[in-house]
């Protein structure tokens, strides 16, 4: 994952310190007013890594036999691989039958980047119901699904955004991801495009990148956090960082949080794994979980604690 990439001189100028909770969230949680344990996942963005041979996967699996492998070591993913294409229901239902082998597992499809990049949110009605056609074959494995808008999607755009939000169903959880900066640097728009999101019980992906710092801007418009973690190579920074989104989680949870998706991405995706174990680990601890780690055959040298 590029987005938020920056050299290594750089990331030691870098402020990770976490915003606090704005009143925005603070009152979106205390809203929720749950009893329910808190639902907790973690996992990555996609299976098909060869770098994870002979790491977390058995030395000599194949390519076809990579999603069989991650089901035993995560308990959801961030599914790009529906970022580049819109899957039949056959080829969905593929995937679901390797991943039934771990009853708590859940895929996170992304939207198509026909409906997010190229259409641009504008006459995609006939790609976004092949679209859900294709994920709902996921049945009990399907998990909240997940629209990132462009980096030059710009507020000029909200009432598009907003059409379109309006118009999808509403029994299927949706995370959306801002990138451009004018969402975040203007006051205004800012309040407009979240108190949308609230209004239609949309959620928002809060992406965690050393470069682009106003990305993670901690607003919780439903009571689910999703968690776009990206990291430095496991950098002893990455792990710092990692301890803060725990306390954060904790303190959500006490707040009135229902659920927390968190995905692990690396700028260079080897260490994911590692680093999402750490995560994993940590929340165990912390909340007296029993989340599945990834099992590790061997670890290259010299990058751990």
């Amino acid at each position: 994952m590029e987005f938020g990439r920056v050299t290594d001189d750089e990331l030691k100028l870098v402020d990770f310190t976490l915003l606090p909770d704005p009143q925005f969230t603070t009152d979106t949680l205390q809203q929720a007013g749950t009893v329910e344990p808190l639902q907790v996942r973690a996992g990555c963005a996609k299976w098909g890594r060869k770098e994870w041979v002979g790491k977390i996967y058995p030395p000599k699996t194949k390519d076809a036999n990579f999603l069989d492998e991650y089901v035993k070591h995560f308990n959801c993913i961030e599914l790009n691989a529906t970022f580049y294409n819109v899957y039949p229901a056959e080829t969905i239902t593929k995937w679901k039958q390797k991943a039934d082998t771990n009853p708590d597992f859940r895929f996170c499809p992304k939207f198509s980047q026909s409906i997010s990049h190229i259409r641009r949110l504008k006459n995609a009605e006939e790609i976004t119901t092949a679209y859900y056609e294709g994920i709902m074959a996921f049945g009990d494995k399907l998990g909240p699904l997940f629209l990132q808008l462009s980096d030059n999607y710009t507020p000029k755009s909200l009432p598009e955004l907003t059409a379109y939000l309006e118009r999808l169903p509403t029994d299927i959880p949706v995370f959306v991801e801002l990138r451009h900066k004018d969402w975040f640097a203007v006051d205004a728009n800012k309040e407009a495009v979240f108190s949308l999101f609230r209004r239609l019980n949309i959620g928002a992906v809060i992406t965690d990148a050393s470069g682009r710092r106003d990305c993670v801007h901690m607003m919780l418009p439903t009571p689910h956090a999703f968690i776009r973690f990206v990291g430095n190579s496991l950098d002893p920074t990455d792990y710092a960082r990692c301890d803060d989104w725990v306390e954060r989680i904790i303190q959500w949870k006490e707040q009135g949080l229902q659920s927390v998706w968190f995905f692990m991405h690396q700028h260079d995706e080897r260490y994911s794994p590692e680093l999402c174990d750490y995560v994993v680990d940590k929340l165990n601890q912390r909340l007296g979980l029993s989340l599945p780690r990834p099992q590790f055959i061997s670890r290259d040298k010299g990058l751990f604690e």
